[in-house]
């Protein structure tokens, strides 16, 4: 697919999907007009990227999770510096509270709609 189809279907702008490949977050296949081809499978990639940059992991970091972030990651990992292990269980942990913090909002507006509807 072209790159103005990712961006509709992910909800991302083609502005920061050409930014994500020149992180070598992406790598389209090109076409050859040089056009740009997205496969299937990087329309989940997309919305897996930017839900860890929403959740505020740079992209240097999200280029060395990549790999885990389709299957169990089965790779095996030389380069994870203490720095950088002591940084993801950081944010795995700032995501663990942001996941409770969100299902308890959840619960208390689904029991507000409970009550508004028995009325």
């Amino acid at each position: 697919m072209r790159i103005g189809e990712l961006a509709e279907r992910t909800g991302v702008p083609t502005r920061l999907l050409r930014y994500y490949e020149e992180q070598e977050l992406l790598t389209p296949d090109r076409a050859a007009n040089g056009y740009r081809d997205y496969a299937e499978a990087l329309v989940n990639r997309v919305v897996q990227i930017r839900g860890l940059l929403d959740a505020g992991l740079p992209t240097k970091i999200i280029k060395q999770v990549l790999p885990c972030l389709d299957n169990p990651c089965t790779i095996h990992v030389t380069d994870a510096t203490p720095d950088l292990i002591a940084t993801l269980e950081r944010e795995r942990d700032q995501m663990d509270a942001r996941i409770s913090c969100l299902g308890r909002n959840r619960d208390a507006i689904s029991a507000y709609l409970d009550a508004v509807r028995r009325g």
